[in-house]
């Protein structure tokens, strides 16, 4: 085979170690370095004296990170990070310092492909989205305990409010704690919206809440508070690091169901340069939207989507729900089109999937979105929906004649 690549290296990355394997026209040499900064700092000056220019890497866990972000500070070196199930060794003579080897021989004969590794400035905004999620989900999950701390001491309010940890909600939730019992005195602090519904709100209100409860509401409160204020900060500093991107931003959301933190996901996890992925299908085969392929012996079998970013997935997905509920767009069209065959949660999927081949090409092209309209595809084959309506009227007991205009 032809050599791609004369001076190359492949590591083995562990928790505590990495092991270097470099290969070139003149010498082969394997070492072992620590996985400190230091010591990775000398396998950088090790790799350069050695003449190196390309290094390959398995992405496993997220060992493999520190010695990226040594190695791309110098800029010396043509990075590749691998998925490890594309590179995997025959059984049976594994050692750290043969694969380390085979990563090198792979390498040189330019075998591997590397994985998409988006820029340090998008690593840091995916680092304080993923971060703010999963503030949002502990705030829903501590909501949740405050409203079982609720129903146990028979106080109905999630019956009557929206949201227990809604302005209305805290307010009657704090004057339970001080100890306040009265239920209209508790109904008359709701504001807004909850006040039309005070006569509900006295018999919800009617409860039997102990000093445990109160401590325990109390404690979770305050929980909430801090939640609040932290899930703020990242708001602010979110929109700090985005604020370059407020065009992109924009268009994006003229993607129905794609609202201001899911246009904020799509940059942080895919990017804006698109020149990453050749066409929209690259794009959607690494999120993990592509349907497998299995086939064996002219039968094709049942095959799952393959693992993409999870972040990203439950985003578009959560998108595509929201897409669903605007009537008269195509994206609700090609939903109600499919559920009925594939169940709605494969119909909204496919939608997810939609939303994201439209995100790619309206961060390639710079354009907004232009919906196709809700009867795009009875617009693809007129005579077929023709055709099924007449059977339909037909099975009704009517003479249906179908007939062109002039």
């Amino acid at each position: 085979m032809e050599v791609v690549v004369p001076r190359g290296c492949g590591l083995d990355v562990h928790k505590k170690s990495v092991v270097a394997a470099v290969r070139t026209p003149q010498t082969r040499e394997t070492r072992t370095f620590g996985t400190y900064t230091r010591e990775l700092r000398a396998l950088m000056e090790w790799l350069t004296d050695m003449g190196v220019t390309d290094v390959v890497m398995e992405g496993t866990g997220v060992y493999w990170r520190p010695v990226y972000n040594v190695l791309e500070e110098d800029g010396r070196f043509n990075l590749l990070v691998v998925n490890a199930a594309h590179v995997k060794k025959v059984p049976g003579r594994k050692t750290d310092v043969s694969d380390a080897e085979w990563l090198g021989e792979l390498l040189r004969y330019g075998l591997v492909r590397g994985s998409f590794i988006p820029s340090k400035e998008q690593r840091e905004q995916r680092d304080l989205l993923r971060y703010r999620k999963s503030l949002v989900e502990e705030r829903t999950r501590e909501v949740q305990r405050v409203q079982k701390i609720l129903e146990t001491a028979n106080i109905k309010l999630a019956s009557v409010a929206t949201d227990v940890a809604g302005v209305s909600g805290r307010r009657i939730i704090a004057a339970m704690i001080s100890g306040i019992e009265d239920p209209e005195q508790l109904a008359g602090l709701a504001l807004g919206r909850l006040k039309e519904k005070e006569e509900q709100l006295k018999e919800a209100l009617v409860g039997l809440v102990g000093p445990h409860q109160r401590f325990l509401l109390a404690e979770m409160l305050d929980r909430i508070k801090d939640l609040d204020k932290r899930i703020e900060r990242l708001d602010a500093e979110v929109e700090r690091q985005l604020r370059p991107y407020e065009e992109q931003l924009n268009l994006l959301q003229t993607i129905p169901g794609v609202g201001p933190q899911t246009a904020e996901l799509l940059l942080a996890e895919i990017g804006t340069d698109m020149t990453h992925f050749p066409t929209a299908g690259h794009l959607v085969s690494w999120a993990g939207f592509a349907p497998g392929q299995n086939e064996s012996g002219g039968k094709r079998r049942k095959s799952r989507t393959r693992k993409g970013s999870s972040w990203l997935r439950a985003g578009l997905v959560q998108a595509a729900w929201a897409a669903i509920k605007k009537r008269d767009t195509y994206l609700s069209a090609q939903y109600h089109r499919l559920a009925h065959r594939r169940g709605p949660k494969r119909a909204a999927f496919a939608v997810a999937h939609t939303i994201l081949v439209i995100a790619y090409h309206i961060l390639l092209r710079g354009v907004p979105y232009q919906d196709l309209g809700p009867n795009f595809f009875d617009r693809q084959n007129k005579e077929a929906v023709a055709r099924r309506l007449a059977r339909r009227i037909e099975a009704l007991g009517y003479e249906v004649m179908l007939k062109k205009p002039a």
